[in-house]
């Protein structure tokens, strides 16, 4: 390998690196805000038990899932992806919703 390849290489790994540490920080980014994001939804899976609401609120989550759709937009991520990833969520809160009202 020649001087130039192996700096190149050198750079390369570098970015490759700073790449990773980023893409690192962003994953404890996303655990901690969905963390944050259950805590309230359980509470929230708490308040409807009590006062007898249904687990789901089917217009929220449509109004939900076209607001995410939007901001995927304008963040430059696949609609569809976004959609498909509040869906997840969203019935994961509703499980969450009914275990406290069995």
């Amino acid at each position: 390998m020649t001087d130039a390849a192996q700096t190149d290489a050198t750079r390369a790994a570098d970015v490759l690196s700073e790449h990773r540490e980023s893409i690192d920080r962003l994953d404890a980014i996303l655990v901690y805000t969905l963390g944050e994001r259950f805590k309230h939804t359980q509470a929230v899976g708490k308040l409807k038990a009590t006062h007898d609401l249904p687990p789901s609120d089917p217009d929220r989550e449509a109004k939900q899932i076209a607001r995410l759709e939007d901001l995927a937009k304008r963040a430059h991520l696949d609609p569809e992806f976004a959609k498909n990833f509040l869906n997840f969520i969203i019935a994961e809160v509703i499980q969450h919703h009914k275990k406290h009202q069995e």
